[in-house]
């Protein structure tokens, strides 16, 4: 298969809209077991099949309450990804809690973006989820934005191009995954991978929302279009901020928000009065209409939360609610919308 072919056919419609995993990890607050079992059972419920995950998230919090839900269900029936360059090792001094406050994880982390590296966090994940194969693996966080890293972003990506990435493609000749990209909250590792290695699809986060959105739409597409590679989008609330959160994607400083971004947000919230459409809804479905996008994750951490996410892809938006955000320039002109206009 090659891979203009490999994304689309990987992410059949069942698997087009998934769970994403970073509230499991206690990122943004305390969510308990129980919570967070309830959460999964009503995605599951809901038609969510494809659920995506990270050890990062809460330190391997996040994989081992995935796993403990999904060892109840035939591994044929669902989609799981999760992300690889960041390695987990326990130790009794550990700085977890300054990395995940609300968690209480005895690991640190180290970045690896090695071929062994890469191998390792395959296998240590398939432990924690307590699964026999991962169907994609996005390199995770080799980014400008990473603050975290040892090295300079460029740095880390001239290991991954040597290391992570021709093992991942190995790997995903051989069949012990079904395909990988990079998953990162900026461009140029997306466009870098696109032209220097041959990925299959990359977890575009934080970059193609109601918010933020003209560059993906004008200068990434069009490169994966000719490269062949898929998109999933992550982050299309900018970490809930059009839903009303006081922040503004991830980092230490995302409670700082533009004064550009909370204009924005109050004029689509006017739109979206005007034609009494959740604004939520349409920014869900919003960055899942383009033609290279795979599939949308969206995270959720309580089951009402799981249920409004599913209710809100099969929610009818009027296309002149979309007409009139083109015509005050809320949106690019070319941008794609539900409903196949341009």
């Amino acid at each position: 298969m090659t891979n203009a072919g490999r994304a689309k056919q990987i992410f059949k419609p069942e698997f087009q809209f998934g769970l994403g995993g970073v509230p499991f990890g206690n990122e943004f607050e305390v969510v308990t077991d129980e919570d967070a079992m309830k959460t999964l059972e009503a995605s599951w419920n809901a038609g969510v099949r494809y659920f995506d995950v990270s050890p990062w998230y809460g330190l391997g919090l996040a994989e081992r309450r995935y796993g403990i839900f999904l060892y109840n269900q035939p591994r044929d029936s669902y989609l799981i990804s999760t992300k690889v360059g960041k390695l987990l090792k326990a130790a009794p001094r550990n700085n977890s809690k300054d990395l995940f406050p609300y968690g209480n994880s005895p690991n640190n982390v180290v970045f690896d973006y090695t071929a062994d590296g890469v191998r390792r966090s395959i296998e240590d994940s398939l432990q924690r989820l307590g699964i026999d194969h991962i169907d994609v693996a996005f390199v995770h966080d080799i980014s400008s934005d990473n603050v975290l890293l040892p090295r300079p972003w460029p740095e880390e990506f001239a290991v991954a191009l040597k290391g992570a990435f021709p093992a991942l493609s190995q790997m995903r000749d051989e069949g012990i995954i079904k395909a990988w990209g990079v998953g990162v909250n900026t461009p140029e590792p997306i466009l870098r991978v696109m032209q220097e290695s041959d990925p299959d699809v990359c977890l575009l986060a934080s970059q193609y929302s109601l918010i933020d959105h003209a560059n993906a739409l004008n200068n990434v597409f069009p490169l994966a279009r000719r490269r062949g590679v898929g998109f999933v989008i992550g982050s299309s609330l900018n970490a809930g901020f059009i839903s009303g959160s006081p922040r503004y994607n991830y980092g230490k400083n995302s409670w700082n928000i533009s004064q550009e971004h909370l204009v924005k947000r109050e004029r689509l919230r006017a739109v979206a009065n005007q034609f009494g459409v959740d604004l939520r809804t349409a920014a869900l479905q919003f960055s899942a209409a383009p033609d290279v996008a795979v599939s949308l994750i969206v995270g959720a951490h309580t089951e009402a939360q799981a249920l409004a996410n599913a209710t809100s892809m099969k929610a009818t938006i009027p296309q002149a609610f979309w007409a009139e955000l083109k015509r005050q320039n809320l949106i690019e002109q070319n941008a794609p919308v539900p409903g196949g206009g341009a």
